[in-house]
C-alpha cells in the first residue's frame, strides 16, 4: 500500500505477518540492535581500547542504562523473531508480530529502553508505573472534538471524492486555512482515520481515508456514522462542557447549554427547525443502518410476518429486517413530523412491505403486529412512561406474541459498557439497565424473557414474549 514496512507492522496490518528475518526493530525504522552493540562498544570495551579513552569523565549517570540496553541484546532479547517462530510467537522486543502491542511506536518504546522479553527475563528500564490510560483518557475529548470537526467540515467526503489530496488541496475545498488544515489532517493520521504519504512526482505530501473512515465517516455511505457524529457535537458536546453542573445538581444541562429547557429542545427537534430536525433524523438514521442487521439477525425472527417498529424514525431499521427476512412486513409508527420528513431517507428501490403511520405511541393506538422493536426507546423515558408504553404493548400483545428490545445492555455487576455509564451522565430521565433488569421491568407486564444476544455493536438485543 505504497508505507513503509514499519507502519504496516506496528498497525493491523502486522496480523499478515508471519516472520521477521532479520531485525525487527530496524524494520520498524530504528536499528536498535546495532545501537546497543555500538554503545557496548563504547562504553564497555576493555580500558587500553581506543573506545574507551573517548568516554567522559562524567558520563557514569548513562551507564545502567546502557549496559541494561546491551545486556539485552547480547542475551537475545532484543533479536528478531526465527523463521521458524509460529505466527504471533514475541518477536524480539517483547511485541507480538501480529501487531498486538506494536502500536504503540517505536520511540515511545525505546526511549527508555526495550519491554520485558517474553522469557520474562526484565529490563530495568521500563516504565510500567507510567499512568498511560490516564493520559489518554486526559486527551480523549481532543480526539472527539478533531474527528468532530473533520466531520463537520466533510473532510473524509473531500477526499473521497478525490481520493489523494494535499493539505493545500484539503483546505481549498473546505474553505479553511492551509495551516490549520495540515494540522488537523495530521491529527486524523495520528488517529488512524487517515493515511499520509509522499508524492513520487513533487515529493509533497498527500492524504487519503482509511478503509475504516471510507466506511463509516464519508457522509453518503450505507454505514455512515457522520450524521449522528454531527449530532453529538452539535447537541452532546455542549451538554457535556457542563458535566460538573449536571453531577452536581443531578440534572439535565439544556437550560445552561442551549437557553431552553430539556422539553423545549425537545419540541425543537421535531416541530421547528428544519435543520435541527434533520440533524436528529440523521442521527438516528445513522445509528440504525450500522445497528439493524446485526439486531435483525440476533434472533430467529422468521415466525413473526407482521411487525411495529416503534418510533422508528427514518425506516431503516425496517429496510434491513425485510432483508433478512422475506416474509415479514413492517409499519414504521413516529410522530407525524418525522413521518412528512422519511421520504427524504427512504431506500432508492421501492419496498411496499415497508409502510409508514403517523402517532405519538403515548397517546395513539399503536399499530396491530405479532413483533413490536424497540430501539433505544426505553432508555429514553422516565420509569412512569416506561411502564405506560409496555402497558399499552401488553394490551395490545396476544399470546405468543413478541417484544424485541435493542439497547445498550449494562453487565449484571454493573461494570460495562463504558458507552452506557457516559451516555447516562447526560442526566435524562430515562436510564440505562441490565439485562436482568429489563427482565423484571417487562415481566411485570406479562412478557418473559426468552433470548439475549450481546451483539458487539452499538446495540444488543432482548427478545420477549407474551405470555
Amino acid at each position: 500500500m505504497d508505507k513503509a514496512g514499519g507502519y504496516g507492522i506496528q498497525a493491523l496490518g502486522g496480523m499478515l505477518v508471519e516472520y521477521v528475518h532479520g531485525d525487527f526493530l530496524n524494520v520498524v525504522g530504528f536499528p536498535l540492535n546495532h545501537f546497543c552493540k555500538t554503545l557496548d562498544t563504547l562504553f564497555n570495551s576493555p580500558p587500553d581500547s581506543p573506545a574507551h579513552k573517548i568516554q567522559r569523565e562524567d558520563s557514569d549517570e548513562t551507564w545502567p542504562l546502557v549496559n541494561s540496553l546491551s545486556k539485552c541484546a547480547e542475551n537475545g532479547e532484543l533479536e528478531p523473531a526465527d523463521p521458524g517462530e509460529r505466527e504471533g510467537e514475541p518477536a524480539g522486543d517483547g511485541t507480538s508480530v501480529g501487531g498486538a502491542s506494536a502500536g504503540s511506536g517505536v520511540q515511545e518504546q525505546n526511549v527508555t529502553g526495550p519491554e520485558s522479553s517474553a522469557s520474562g527475563s526484565a529490563c530495568s528500564c521500563n516504565r510500567e508505573d507510567f499512568p498511560h490510560r490516564v493520559v489518554e483518557l486526559m486527551d480523549g475529548f481532543k480526539a472527539s472534538k478533531a474527528l468532530f470537526t473533520a466531520c463537520k467540515l466533510n473532510v473524509f467526503d473531500v477526499l473521497s471524492d478525490s481520493k489523494e489530496l494535499s493539505a493545500k488541496e484539503v483546505a481549498k475545498r473546505i474553505k479553511a486555512s492551509e495551516e490549520g488544515s495540515t494540522r488537523l489532517l495530521d491529527a486524523c493520521v495520528s488517529l488512524g482515520l487517515l493515511e499520509r504519504r509522499t508524492h513520487e512526482e513533487d515529493g509533497g505530501l498527500v492524504y487519503s481515508n482509511t478503509e475504516e473512515a471510507s466506511r463509516f465517516l464519508v457522509a453518503g455511505g450505507p454505514l455512515s456514522l457522520h450524521g449522528y457524529i454531527l449530532h453529538c457535537n452539535e447537541l452532546v458536546w455542549p451538554l457535556f462542557t457542563h458535566l460538573e453542573c449536571a453531577v452536581r445538581e443531578g440534572a439535565n444541562q439544556y437550560e445552561r447549554a442551549f437557553g431552553k429547557k430539556s422539553e423545549d429542545l425537545f419540541q425543537d427537534a421535531y416541530y421547528k427547525k428544519e435543520e435541527v430536525k434533520l440533524r436528529f433524523m440523521n442521527a438516528m438514521h445513522s445509528i440504525a443502518k450500522v445497528t439493524a442487521k446485526d439486531l435483525a439477525t440476533a434472533f430467529d425472527l422468521s415466525m413473526f410476518k407482521t411487525v411495529c417498529d416503534v418510533g422508528g424514525c427514518t425506516g431503516a431499521m425496517a429496510y434491513e429486517f425485510t432483508q433478512v427476512y422475506p416474509n415479514m412486513s413492517i409499519t414504521v409508527f413516529d410522530l407525524p413530523q418525522v413521518i412528512t420528513m422519511n421520504s427524504r431517507f427512504q431506500a432508492k428501490e421501492p419496498n411496499d412491505r415497508v409502510t409508514f403511520v403517523a402517532g405519538d405511541f403515548f397517546k395513539d393506538p399503536l399499530p396491530k403486529a405479532e413483533l413490536y422493536i424497540l430501539a433505544r426507546i426505553l432508555h429514553d423515558w422516565s420509569l412512569e412512561k416506561v411502564h405506560q408504553l409496555l402497558d399499552k404493548l401488553s394490551k395490545e400483545c396476544s399470546p405468543g406474541s413478541g417484544v424485541l428490545v435493542c439497547e445498550i445492555l449494562l453487565g449484571e455487576d454493573r461494570r460495562g459498557p463504558s458507552r452506557a455509564f457516559l451516555q447516562s451522565l447526560s442526566m435524562t430521565e430515562g436510564a440505562q439497565r441490565s439485562a436482568s433488569q429489563y427482565t423484571l421491568l417487562l415481566g411485570q407486564h406479562g412478557f418473559t424473557q426468552t433470548h439475549v444476544k450481546h451483539t458487539n455493536n452499538l446495540l444488543d438485543a432482548m427478545l420477549f414474549l407474551k405470555e
